[in-house]
């Protein structure tokens, strides 16, 4: 509900202060200004993009728009699963994990964890390097490396729908000019018409200039910042598995290993020590 709100504040103060200056909100509707600006950003949008970047661009702002969810939840879910992991495999040793890293949406440990299991790039990121760990053909340096390399490739992957919101917030206000130009353009061609009528059609151009501006900083730049924010959530959570592999391969207990993982996490999305522990005692409990 914020980006909703902050438009209607935004919209709702500057119409607001022109209304009280003693303008007439009415002047502002120029539906070819909107034409023209609208219709530039969204065609240069789609010409600096393809066709798989504009999906990821719109599924992202669905996401911006309904929001994340109970991260916090989300992350007490996943460093339980990791315990339950490294459980078993301090138990019954890694071969013990096979099934659960083949047929992952039939596995006991990731069926306990709906909310993950839900989520592929993370029950991917996970499976995969417990694989790796399976084969034992790669030492610690090797798999850290690895995950280092794959956490950029996502990192950018996730910042593809930023960059291409951020864009079209940074080129409205050009949009504008040009609207507003081409009003100018229209006007000299009506120079003939009475001083009045010359005064709408000037100020009729001048609404693109204020429409683009208003759009940009208004509207477009606050929906790129929602975006980075999430994109920078979601990648704690592939950084905290990756922290407690890491700790699992330098033989740290299961318990220690998923607070090297807790530690990564966002403050705001981090469960505290004492939910994490009372996590963990109930898995062992199952």
């Amino acid at each position: 509900m914020n980006i909703p709100l902050g438009w209607i504040i935004a919209m709702g103060c500057a119409l607001g202060g022109y209304a009280l200056h003693g303008g007439h909100i009415a002047v502002l509707w120029q539906p070819t200004e909107v034409l023209t600006i609208v219709g530039a950003a969204l065609g240069t949008m789609i010409a600096s993009n393809t066709i798989i970047n504009l999906k990821k661009t719109l599924g992202a702002l669905g996401g911006a728009f309904k929001g994340a969810g109970d991260q916090k939840k989300k992350h007490l879910d996943l460093l339980c699963l990791m315990f339950e992991i490294l459980q078993k495999v301090k138990r019954d040793g890694l071969m013990s994990l096979e099934g659960d890293i083949e047929e992952p949406e039939a596995s006991p440990l990731f069926e306990s964890y709906p909310d993950i299991l839900k989520d592929h790039h993370l029950v991917d990121f996970i499976t995969d390097y417990l694989r790796m760990m399976l084969g034992g053909s790669l030492d610690l340096i090797q798999i850290e490396s690895l995950m280092e390399q794959e956490l950029d490739v996502h990192h950018q992957e996730s910042h593809i729908p930023v960059s291409s919101v951020t864009m079209v917030g940074d080129g409205l206000p050009a949009f504008g000019i040009v609207a507003a130009v081409m009003g100018v353009v229209h006007t000299m061609g009506s120079i003939g018409l009475p001083p009045a009528e010359l005064g709408k059609l000037i100020g009729a151009a001048l609404v693109g200039t204020f429409l683009g501006i208003l759009l940009a900083y208004a509207f477009v730049q606050p929906v790129a910042k929602v975006l980075e924010q999430q994109a920078e959530s979601e990648t704690r959570a592939f950084m905290a598995i990756k922290a407690i592999l890491l700790a699992s391969l330098n033989n740290f207990p299961p318990a220690a290993a998923v607070e090297f993982g807790r530690k990564v996490l966002f403050t705001y999305q981090r469960p505290t020590f004492t939910e994490l522990d009372e996590g963990t005692k109930a898995a062992k409990g199952k």
